[in-house]
């Protein structure tokens, strides 16, 4: 059953920022993970407003555990440190 990485994203230093972005989708790719909502036009209903929202499908939970502890994410997540305010969460599928 797939499983998904919901995360809410304000990026505070685009250079830095950057970085993460030229790391992290091989980290996805590895652990079968592909994009279905990447930034792009929302409407914040309920809560607080976040400039960027993210969702990533992976083939199953172990995988997007998985990809969140690998080396390659760890590193991605490095390079992102102080350049972005995030919020994520990994979901089982239905």
């Amino acid at each position: 059953m797939a499983a998904y990485w919901i995360a809410h994203v304000t990026v505070t230093d685009p250079e830095r920022y950057s970085a993460y972005q030229a790391l992290a989708p091989a980290a996805f790719a590895r652990f079968g993970g592909r994009f279905l909502a990447r930034g792009g036009e929302a409407d914040v209903l309920e809560g607080p407003e976040q400039a960027r929202h993210v969702v990533i499908e992976f083939p199953d939970l172990a995988a997007a555990r998985a990809c969140y502890a690998s080396d390659a994410y760890r590193a991605a997540r490095a390079a992102r440190a102080g350049a972005a305010e995030v919020a994520l969460v990994i979901v089982d599928g239905v």
